[in-house]
């Protein structure tokens, strides 16, 4: 929810380029909140006109593309060099087990795992550097990045902002039944305290 009202104090604009920039660093090999960030800005869109969720899922969708095109040519390069220096610089992340793990997952999948891991939060920072260390063939990587991109990126936008819109008119639409309802129990209230009134007025009068 900070992230969220956090959002709201920034132009569009902003959030677009935001949304795209975390996402495309997460995906580079970063470790950074870019489901988080997304999530926001799609409920965020479902409550403000100005965000169009159009743009903001294409947006996210070419970030994911992009920086796990970069962190591949960076592996490719770095090879297993640059998993130890990452090991060291990020030892929670980065770890000789979160690699094996990766790694293991690689083996068994091939290049579905850069697919499947756009929806694992660990093999997401992994997926591209990892598949250029290994040294996957390239068009085997970027059919499996652009799909798991487009799958993750503009799915997770899509459901998180109907979702939005439902959650938004079913509580509009519980606080005016909440609203008849306490209606209804007022008056109700209201007829027995007039009729318990009118059944003791007699009795009163008696004694």
């Amino acid at each position: 929810m900070h992230v969220q009202e956090w959002l709201e104090t920034v132009p569009a604009v902003a959030v677009y380029a935001l949304v795209g920039l975390v996402i495309g660093l997460e995906s580079l090999g970063i470790p950074l909140p870019g489901e988080i960030i997304l999530v926001s800005s799609a409920l965020l869109a479902s409550q403000n006109g100005a965000i169009d969720p159009v743009v903001l899922g294409a947006t996210a969708t070419a970030g994911a593309i992009i920086g796990d095109s970069i962190g591949y040519a960076i592996g490719r390069k770095g090879g297993r060099p640059l998993l130890a220096w990452l090991g060291k610089k990020f030892p929670k992340h980065f770890s000789e087990g979160h690699i094996a793990t990766a790694e293991r997952s690689f083996e068994k999948w091939g290049m579905w795992a850069v697919f499947f891991g756009r929806f694992v939060a660990l093999l997401r920072i992994f997926a591209g550097p990892l598949a250029g260390v290994l040294r996957m063939p390239y068009w085997k990587f970027l059919i499996a990045n652009v799909l798991g991109g487009i799958v993750w990126a503009g799915g997770t936008t899509a459901v998180i902002y109907y979702v939005g819109i439902v959650a938004e008119s079913w509580l509009k639409r519980f606080s005016w039944l909440g609203l008849v309802a306490a209606v209804l129990v007022g008056l109700t209230s209201m007829l027995v305290l007039k009729r318990k009134a009118k059944k003791t007025q007699p009795v009163t009068a008696a004694e």
